[in-house]
């Protein structure tokens, strides 16, 4: 059963909490797994909003267990259950706040940056090349226009910052952080990852213009992938059949909330203003039909 009211902060007793991202609320349950809450609170431009966003965390969750299974091929993943029924004890009592919205998965040591691959130029990267000609080091054609594909994805990393701005970075600078060997596979990985979900996902009228991935080490020293996966926070999803060169473009991600923004022209400074009612529904219906489209079945 759906959450009845949007989930904005958990607070688990019998577990300890961990980590109270922009979105997640992550709960040590031993040595070895967490638990990942995905609440309806959204972030724009780095400012959690006061206004929640309504089944959103479940979309997360659903979304990321369903390409966890379909990508599972090409890299392990973190996700060990998203069924509250199989969880411990302790979870399963709070069973009808977390349903939906939650998942066990094997703890990491996260690397400490964001494996962003680009498939077309918009967001951070159209201003970088507006300003510099270049995304992350790659130096692109003369000409290009604001989101226009580009000739081949392109790996683009990223700092992680639970507060502030992540800052884009080349290669050469990923490589210093986190070693040549392991900056050479995770951008293969995630240029994989990208070229098919990206490949499904316009079979299913939908463009993923971008999106991120993260990863960490298990403890058996294996590369695995975490976090969310191709979710519409983690990613530019974009409907194929309005889709036009030039300008920017209808969305099935958190943009609408970055566009009303922008038309208050709130300064971007925290605490973030309240969304009307009208924009917060109508963001939980574009993260629905996100779903909807990508899984072929209603959530």
């Amino acid at each position: 059963m759906a959450s009845a009211a949007p989930i904005v902060e958990t607070t688990l007793a019998d577990l300890k909490l961990v980590r109270r991202g922009k979105v997640r609320d992550v709960y040590a349950v031993d040595k070895d797994r967490l638990l990942i809450v995905a609440t309806d609170r959204i972030s724009a431009f780095d400012s959690v909003s006061p206004t929640p966003i309504a089944r959103k965390g479940e979309v997360l969750t659903a979304l990321s267990r369903f390409w966890f299974a379909r990508l599972g091929h090409i890299v392990p993943n973190h996700l060990i259950t998203t069924n509250i029924d199989e969880m411990p004890d302790a979870i399963r009592g709070h069973a009808g706040e977390l349903r939906g919205r939650s998942m066990l998965v094997r703890r990491t040591e996260v690397f400490p940056v964001e494996c962003v691959v680009r498939g077309y130029l918009s967001g951070s990267g159209w201003k970088d090349y507006l300003r510099t000609g270049q995304v992350c080091g790659h130096q692109l054609p003369a000409n290009l226009r604001d989101s226009e594909q580009l000739a081949a994805p392109i790996f683009t990393p990223a700092t992680k910052a639970e507060t502030g701005h992540d800052e884009n970075i080349s290669e050469q600078q990923m490589a210093s952080i986190v070693g040549g060997e392991v900056t050479d596979f995770l951008r293969d990985v995630s240029l994989r990852l990208y070229q098919e979900a990206s490949e499904y996902a316009r079979s299913r009228g939908i463009i993923v213009a971008d999106t991120k991935f993260e990863f960490g080490q298990d403890r058996e020293g294996r590369i695995i992938l975490i976090d969310e996966v191709l979710t519409p926070d983690s990613s530019r999803f974009w409907p194929v059949e309005s889709y036009e060169v030039g300008k920017s473009q209808a969305s099935f991600d958190k943009q609408f909330v970055r566009d009303y923004l922008e038309r208050i022209n709130w300064d971007k400074q925290p605490p973030a203003p309240t969304l009307p009612p009208e924009v917060a529904a109508a963001t939980t219906a574009r993260y629905l039909d996100a779903y909807e489209l990508l899984v072929g079945e209603s959530l």
